[in-house]
């Protein structure tokens, strides 16, 4: 009687510290304000893009009158073929969707080996280093459009492509951000093990570093082409109308003594299709890459 009145006490701890266990585990729920919360931040999300679906299906004297209308009109494939029509839309995505594509490709690579070596390589200067990379961000990038029109006026460069792909194929941004990232993910003891087993840089950076990095790289990629294709400054000093990116081609929709707003939002409209596209087809390998990494550190 005596044991098993001492086993009951024990008995009833472990189904406590069960049924804690089984509370700590269980999914957390958000209340009434939390979704209020969420519900009116997407609205606000989606309202610039619900607006320019409604003014690109309008016309200007709707779009104009005292009380606008605020559903989506019957005009809107008028206004795309319109918008098709005064500007060069199509040529205008390839060429953003090559500069986009090559600068991604571009700033993700020389991010990763960059943030690698100031994360976990040790080398004399590493600091005035990152620091001087660091500082570039400071720097207004107008300040820099003489300077870089007259290289890119050397190299005989005007209205290409690669005038505005070769100055944005390095991002200061970038390096720092990888490398915040893979001080916290990428363990030094995976490194060393790498360099006990006779691998070298090539190959801890290829087997190693990559996959760790993966995630990191995801979003520095969607930022990147993001930031390119929205572009506008520095391709309408380099670039003509005669070879646009989307941003320059859109300048030149609507023109007029009265400026046409539908063509303008249709054009606009175009423009941001092809985005709203890599997001679907991406985001969701995006949100669990960066899920995967926060469950892993």
């Amino acid at each position: 009687m005596t044991t098993q009145a001492l086993d009951k006490p024990a008995a009833g701890k472990r189904s406590s510290v069960r049924a804690g266990g089984r509370r700590a585990r269980s999914p957390l729920h958000g209340g009434p304000l939390a979704h209020a919360v969420l519900i009116a931040a997407t609205l606000l999300a989606v309202l610039p893009f619900y607006w320019t679906l409604v003014a690109a299906s309008r016309s200007n004297a709707e779009l104009s009158a005292a009380t606008p209308a605020l559903t989506p009109g019957p005009n809107l494939f008028h206004h795309m073929g319109e918008a098709l029509r005064q500007a060069e839309i199509g040529k205008a995505l390839l060429n953003s969707l090559l500069v986009s594509g090559t600068v991604t490709a571009g700033v993700v690579l020389s991010s990763t080996l960059a943030g690698f070596a100031f994360a976990k390589l040790r080398f004399r200067g590493r600091g005035a280093l990152l620091a001087l990379t660091v500082g570039t961000m400071m720097i207004p990038p107008q300040l820099g459009v003489i300077p870089l029109f007259m290289v890119i006026a050397r190299l005989d460069l005007q209205n290409k492509l690669p005038s505005v792909i070769l100055p944005s194929l390095v991002s200061a941004f970038g390096v720092f951000f990888m490398r915040q990232y893979l001080v916290q993910a990428l363990p030094d003891e995976l490194v060393e093990a790498g360099r006990t087993d006779g691998a070298s840089l090539l190959r801890i950076f290829r087997s190693i570093v990559l996959p760790v990095a993966r995630p990191g790289m995801a979003v520095l990629g969607m930022l990147t082409f993001m930031a390119t294709w929205n572009d506008f400054f520095w391709p309408i000093v380099a670039l003509s109308s005669q070879n646009p990116t989307v941003q320059v081609a859109l300048k030149s929709l609507g023109q007029g003594y009265v400026p046409d707003q539908s063509v303008v939002m249709a054009g606009t409209l175009i423009g941001t299709l092809p985005v709203l596209l890599v997001f679907a087809l991406l985001g969701r390998q995006i949100v669990g890459g960066i899920m995967q990494g926060a469950v892993k550190g």
